[in-house]
């Protein structure tokens, strides 16, 4: 019985790459059944020494992805004296990406899963901006790391979907002078909360144009003036209870507010 060939998948780090990349070159050969093996962390001589003593003895050969020049130059040098074939899969196209752009690599290994985990975070908090969007589950706010407190249309939604893209969790809560805030507003640390305030003219401005975008008729109480100041003194006396930071968000752009929001967090961290 013929022996199935070995290709030994080795990293400094995970693997997945070096193996993804091994598996779809063996996929172009029809008739060829091939094992492969994965030796994941590599990152001392002695592994090297390990692999490479392996895969003389099965006849095998080492494909791999090791971004430290030391590293990679003494598998390069010790797979030569042993007389086993080699393929770099990622060397070559770092050194001719170092060409293009001028600048030299990091040698760190496992930077694409660290990518990945970032991109796992973002995902995660932008489910979590949605599901505890305008007050619809109020233990959303214990869990969050951002708080958005605000009377309808001070861009609650919006702020909280930005700062989810940057990885932060946030849950929003609409104040309503005929609802009591929920209990948890007054539960979460208050430096998580942040108040959204907006005067009076500009918040019925904007009302009145989100009527009439709808189709309805902006006359509606929704966008009375005095229906608004009532809202937004309701606001001050939760604000105040709270004891949160207040921002005013009038003339200022989503990202302006996120940026004021951000600074203070990251300060506080």
């Amino acid at each position: 019985m013929t022996k199935r060939p070995i290709i030994y998948v080795v990293s400094d780090s995970v693997g997945e790459t070096a193996e993804l990349v091994t598996k779809a070159a063996v996929s172009q050969f029809e008739h060829v059944d091939v094992s492969l093996k994965r030796y994941p962390y590599v990152e001392d001589k002695l592994h090297i020494d390990e692999v490479v003593s392996l895969a003389k003895l099965d006849g095998g050969m080492i494909a791999y992805t090791l971004v430290k020049p030391e590293i990679s130059d003494y598998l390069k040098e010790t797979a030569a004296s042993a007389g086993v074939s080699i393929c770099d899969i990622i060397g070559p196209l770092m050194q001719q990406i170092q060409v293009l752009s001028g600048e030299t690599p990091l040698y760190e290994p496992g930077l694409v899963r660290k990518l990945d985990e970032d991109y796992f975070k973002k995902v995660e908090a932008i489910e979590f901006a949605v599901k505890y969007d305008d007050g619809r589950d109020p233990r959303g706010i214990l869990k969050a790391d951002i708080v958005l407190v605000g009377v309808s249309r001070t861009s609650k939604t919006p702020l909280s979907q930005y700062l989810a893209h940057k990885r932060y969790k946030v849950a929003n809560v609409p104040i309503v002078p005929e609802v009591d805030p929920p209990e948890e507003l007054f539960l979460v640390p208050k430096e998580k909360c942040f108040g959204l305030r907006i005067t009076p003219d500009k918040l019925n401005q904007i009302r009145k144009e989100r009527l009439i975008s709808l189709g309805l008729n902006d006359k509606a109480i929704y966008a009375n003036i005095e229906r608004i100041k009532e809202e937004i003194n309701f606001f001050d006396g939760v604000v105040e209870k709270i004891g949160c930071p207040v921002i005013d968000v009038t003339n200022k752009a989503v990202e302006e507010t996120a940026n004021v929001i951000l600074h203070t967090v990251r300060k506080k961290t």
